[in-house]
């Protein structure tokens, strides 16, 4: 049995199993206790277990085998349910789902963070300073408001997030809360997550974040409906072997201590930031002869941001003073434009991701760049075509992929096979040739022994790769995704950019929305939304650059990580590391930095 801190737990499995239709077990034996006030993170591959578990300990889901007590409840016993121990139980317990759109019942934002605590009494008075409070806590106090559906898939999972935490549970379930938020809107809620663990309440927190985990007080890995391994998180991840076998990676940290290791420096296993830092400016000394500092380089490249489009490469995509509003009747709502004299190119063949805080209208740009939507205003020009007039939209049919922000929503078919044939098939392709694209599609991305099973036997993570084989079967010249990691498990993650990667060396013009900092490095172009604007666009190097911190940070966004390193390091007196955008890249800088440090500042 995993263990827990001392006192009685406020959750505890014992030998609990949880079957879905068609014998899918989700939970096999799985014992465990959750203490009073401790804070749990939840990680394993996609298809693990772990929303499963989270619905369990919430009280959503009864086990068909086992004993559960939740808050002081017997809520099951010998898989038997007692209904009225769960209905008490169910008001100390709060969950915020892994898709808002689940959660919320309202049309109204302020109405959906009060209909929790309407449903338990909570005296009106009382229901107004909380609605208020978490409004805050999530940054939307200015969309009380507004309808839900209006608004971004971020913006909707804070609405959930405030709802849940309207209720003031005594046990806290967040299934990936970040997985749809920016770099802001996570960090906001980690800190909200912290705050409620020093006031006692009991977290529980699935996550496909590694780092995040580092918060926790313990940390439970599943695997296939078991728990395969617990304990602190340094105990967790010093495992790095049985990880990745579990599908799982180290967080940042570790594995750019294991990097240095390799690499023949004098570093020692952590997974604590500062601890490492230490070892790397103690190892480095300071100052150093080798290139330019960061600084010097940064200021070299910070005024390329506002750059326009490019150079004279062909264009595969144009946007130009771009204005394009939500039509409501609604006079409660933001009338204010969802994009406002956007202005964009992206060459043709290459790879451009899109970055902004959740409502700076990102996925509002991407429906216009693939021509489902028409500006109110300006022109978007795709592959030649002007996107004014609906005729001529129909003529992009197939020469754009569009991958939805959830794209498994979109699969519909019997098998996998039908279901990715449908595109090429909608182009007017014989059967055959539509399988036989098909079929390639499954290849790529990992899925060709998939092709006679429904799609919704398939996990989460599968089902996205199906998806995405499904546009792909199309051989798009160009391919629009909106956010296509979000909830993969980290090998996932890695296997997506793999795909990705393949697919723009063949020529595609690939454009990404993305919330991380480090993907939009791996690109070639970044464009920055805020409030509707452009903000800025160029080379990852232009955009990141040290002058344009400032201003990231004030639209809610970050820089990678291995540059905020590096920049930390410079901090600390190690310079000439320059401006490294990725893990590997930090990594070499700092073995060169040592080498040159070895040999008197001469590099060899």
């Amino acid at each position: 049995m995993a263990s827990s801190s001392a006192g009685t737990p406020v959750a505890s499995l014992s030998h609990v199993t949880l079957e879905y239709e068609g014998g899918v077990r989700a939970l096999d034996d799985v014992s465990l206790d959750i203490a009073r006030g401790e804070r749990v993170c939840v990680v394993g591959a996609n298809g693990s277990g772990k929303s499963t578990l989270a619905s369990v300990i919430c009280g959503l889901l009864a086990p068909d085998e086992g004993d559960v007590t939740l808050v002081g409840q017997r809520v099951l016993a010998g898989g038997r349910v007692d209904f009225a121990a769960y209905a008490k139980a169910r008001r100390s317990l709060g969950l915020v789902f892994q898709n808002p759109d689940d959660q919320i019942v309202t049309s109204v934002v302020e109405e959906d963070v009060a209909f929790g605590p309407e449903n338990l009494q909570v005296a009106p008075d009382e229901i107004g300073r909380r609605v208020t409070r978490e409004l805050h806590r999530v940054a939307l106090e200015g969309y009380a408001k507004a309808d839900p559906t209006r608004l971004s898939g971020g913006q909707r999972q804070r609405v959930a997030i405030a709802g849940a935490l309207a209720m003031e549970p005594e046990v806290l379930v967040l299934d990936e809360p970040g997985a749809l938020l920016d770099v802001r809107g996570r960090r906001s809620i980690m800190r909200v997550m912290g705050r409620l663990s020093q006031a006692g309440t009991t977290i529980v927190h699935v996550t496909h974040f590694m780092d995040e985990a580092l918060e926790a007080d313990r940390v439970i890995v599943m695997e296939h409906g078991h728990v395969a391994l617990e304990g602190t998180p340094r105990e967790v991840f010093s495992r790095g072997e049985l990880l990745t076998s579990l599908k799982l990676s180290e967080p940042f940290c570790s594995r750019l201590a294991m990097r240095l290791s390799q690499l023949g420096l004098g570093v020692s296993w952590t997974c604590d930031s500062s601890e490492l830092l230490d070892q790397v400016a103690s190892l480095l000394g300071t100052g150093s002869d080798g290139g330019e500092t960061s600084a010097a380089k940064a200021a070299g490249d910070a005024d390329g941001m506002g750059r326009g489009d490019g150079g004279s490469a062909p264009l595969a995509i144009e946007a130009s003073h771009v204005r394009y509003s939500y039509r409501s009747t609604d006079a409660r709502e933001d009338s204010s434009p969802a994009l406002d004299d956007v202005s964009l190119g992206v060459p043709e063949g290459t790879s451009c991701a899109i970055v902004g805080q959740t409502g700076s209208g990102k996925s509002t740009l991407l429906r216009l760049l693939c021509a489902l939507e028409a500006p109110d205003s300006g022109s978007v020009v795709v592959h030649g075509i002007d996107t004014s007039r609906r005729r001529d939209r129909r003529r992009l049919h197939g020469r754009v992929g569009y991958v939805m922000q959830r794209p498994e929503r979109q699969l519909f078919a019997e098998t996998v096979l039908e279901d990715v044939a449908y595109g090429p098939s909608n182009l007017g392709l014989s059967r055959q040739e539509a399988e036989a694209r098909a079929r390639e599609a499954l290849a790529l991305v990992g899925l060709d022994d998939r092709e006679g099973l429904s799609p919704f036997e398939l996990s989460g993570g599968q089902q996205r790769m199906c998806a995405i084989a499904g546009v792909l079967a199309m051989r798009p010249r160009t391919i629009v995704l909106d956010e296509p990691t979000a909830g993969l498990d980290p090998l996932g993650r890695e296997e997506l950019h793999a795909i990705l990667r393949r697919v723009h060396g063949g020529g595609v013009t690939v454009v990404e929305v993305t919330h991380s900092m480090d993907d939009a490095a791996l690109c070639e172009r970044v464009v920055v939304l805020d409030r509707s604007h452009v903000v800025g666009q160029g080379t990852p190097r232009q955009v990141f650059a040290a002058g344009n911190e400032a201003a990231l940070e004030s639209a809610g966004l970050g820089i990678p990580r291995a540059l905020a390193w590096a920049r930390e390091l410079a901090r600390r007196g190690v310079t000439g590391l320059g401006e490294p955008l990725s893990l590997e890249a930090l990594a070499q800088a700092i073995a060169r930095h040592a080498d040159e440090a070895s040999n008197g500042g001469r590099s060899i």
